[in-house]
């Protein structure tokens, strides 16, 4: 049984199995709850049926609907200290997180709401980073990568890159991916609805990236 690390934005939410008070956009049908929400069974999320076909652990699933790997979110927000999958990466490795548990496993798996919320693209940068650097998807990309697998030696590293996003994200997400010696998929053809997969989606995604899991 291996131990799994998801971090991701909407796609990979489900509300009751992210950290408390992270914003979710999946949630159990019966729910009482308005829009933007979307009822799914959990066991048709790509993340669920991965785990349930190879019956492995969910050591954590930090994702937060809406976030942008990058600060910069929509309308220009600072994410620098809230959702950004960076800053949620840095809380995880000052507590200790990577050095406590045995991971076998990351998903990373953004860049949607950083190609939706057009945040500054910057350029490909794969060392020196400073935090106004940051700010721009490019540079935030490659860092996020880069700390993620220095943080997490001996674990295996899986980039998925979604579709219908920038052609300019999708290709610096494969080409950091290429960098640093990481695994990566890019999806293809997934169904969705306002954007996001619907059951039949959250299938096609799993059979992806099951298609390349060791």
């Amino acid at each position: 049984m291996k131990n799994i690390v998801i971090l991701g934005d909407s796609y990979s939410t489900y509300e009751g199995y992210i950290p408390q008070d992270y914003h979710f956009y999946y949630c159990e049908q019966g729910r009482e709850v308005g829009p933007p929400v979307t009822k799914m069974a959990l066991k048709d999320t790509w993340w669920k049926r991965l785990l349930d076909d190879a019956g492995d652990n969910l050591l954590q699933n930090n994702s937060w609907s809406g976030s942008t790997i990058g600060y910069t979110g929509y309308d220009g927000e600072d994410c620098s200290a809230s959702s950004s999958f960076i800053y949620r990466f840095r809380r995880l490795k000052e507590d200790g997180f990577f050095d406590k548990n045995r991971i076998d496993t990351i998903y990373i798996f953004g860049g949607t709401n950083d190609s939706w919320s057009n945040a500054p693209l910057g350029s490909m940068q794969f060392e020196d980073w400073q935090e106004k650097d940051l700010y721009s998807v490019l540079p935030a990309i490659c860092y996020l990568i880069h700390e993620v697998k220095a943080a997490a030696k001996n674990t295996e590293i899986v980039v998925v890159i979604n579709t219908d996003i920038k052609e300019e994200i999708q290709d610096g997400l494969q080409a950091a991916a290429n960098r640093y010696g990481v695994k990566y998929i890019r999806l293809q053809n997934i169904e969705k609805e306002n954007g996001h997969p619907n059951a039949n989606g959250m299938s096609q995604i799993y059979q992806q990236v099951k298609g390349i899991r060791k």
